[in-house]
């Protein structure tokens, strides 16, 4: 496997200073190429493992191996896409994308082309003198990983890059990611609340229980020729993860709510957006 996640345990200090555990014995191997999502209850750790891949968390307990290298510390072969776009103000589209690269020592003339290419790519070319604040929030994610991609990583890390989006938005940024990954074949690891957005765009979701997290169950999500799903399969795939999801949700909301509460008395239900993750 390219990526192999074994044993991983992760405890960290809450506010009274005492220990909490985050992850719990975590395994986990990703195929090279492959677009893998992680869905679970809030504060299951799975921005934490994300973070880990990262090289920007280091676990109490166990190990990840990159091409059987062990990660110790942030690297070029792996860049994130947070859910902020985080791009500098008082640079440029084009400015922005292209600064990792001049941080590489790449001649200017070349980083630029290089760019404007990637720009191309995620339909931004008209947009490459505008600022960040004259664009949309769809379009500065765009830009978000219009700059991790031009550095060509091998592993694309996104934590939640378009939950703070509307479904319309979303439903575009989903169509040019896949477009992008089958283009580029890097490696995805996505974290998303929404469930029917990890159905849509993955080969396969890892449900994770909650905190501390675990790994409840890997699914594989069927695939087409033209990479289109069945409105029944994609709903049938959505409610095998919510039925999976339904006693580690009841745990989080008798903890927020009190043992009086009952989810068989308060049933998850598909919102207006179709948004199958709403409470999770």
């Amino acid at each position: 496997m390219y990526v192999t996640i074994d044993g991983i345990e992760k405890s960290f200090n809450n506010e009274n200073k005492e220990q909490v555990k985050v992850l719990d014995d975590i395994d986990i191997d990703l195929e090279k190429g492959s677009f893998v999502s992680i869905v679970g209850p809030s504060g299951c750790g799975k921005s934490t493992l994300l973070y880990m891949i990262a090289g920007l968390v280091q676990a109490d307990k166990g190990n990840i191996r990159i091409a059987g290298n062990e990660v110790r510390k942030p690297g070029p072969d792996r860049v994130v896409v947070f859910q902020e776009a985080g791009l500098f103000p008082w640079l440029t589209v084009l400015e922005n994308v292209k600064y990792g690269l001049l941080l590489k020592k790449m001649p200017k003339q070349e980083a630029e082309a290089k760019a404007i290419d990637m720009l191309k790519m995620v339909h931004l070319s008209n947009y490459i003198h505008s600022y960040p604040h004259q664009l949309s929030g769809g379009m500065k994610q765009r830009v978000s990983i219009a700059r991790a991609l031009v550095m060509e990583p091998d592993i694309l890390l996104m934590d939640e890059p378009f939950s703070a989006l509307d479904e319309q938005t979303r439903m575009v940024l989903h169509k040019e990611l896949m477009e992008i990954w089958k283009k580029t074949k890097v490696t995805i690891f996505f974290v998303t609340h929404n469930i029917r957005e990890a159905v849509l765009l993955s080969e396969k979701v890892i449900v994770f229980g909650t905190r501390p997290g675990k790994v409840k169950e890997i699914i594989p999500v069927p695939t087409t020729t033209d990479g289109v799903l069945p409105d029944s399969v994609t709903l049938h795939t959505e409610q095998r993860i919510l039925a999976i999801l339904e006693e580690e949700i009841e745990k989080v909301l008798k903890e927020e709510m009190g043992d009086d509460y009952s989810f068989t008395t308060n049933h998850l239900h598909r919102n207006d957006s179709g948004d199958m993750g709403s409470h999770i």
